[in-house]
């Protein structure tokens, strides 16, 4: 799964303390799926959505071995 989080962190000029203070997680978990070493779960996908103000699909895409 891709995700366009540093893209949408940019735009609203947030950092990824910022972000992860916003949806309850660490810093540190905002990295790793900003990575792509994590997948978040279907709740915190949709709070980052939710933060960004987008759908979920403008956040995450499946790739095509996904």
């Amino acid at each position: 799964m891709k995700n366009n989080i540093r893209v949408e962190r940019a735009i609203k000029n947030i950092t990824q303390g910022e972000l992860a203070e916003l949806v309850g997680v660490s810093r540190q978990t905002i990295n790793a799926i900003e990575s792509n070493k994590y997948v978040p779960s279907t709740v915190l996908a949709l709070k980052m959505a939710r933060v960004f103000g987008k759908p979920l699909e403008d956040i995450f895409t499946l790739e095509d071995n996904d």
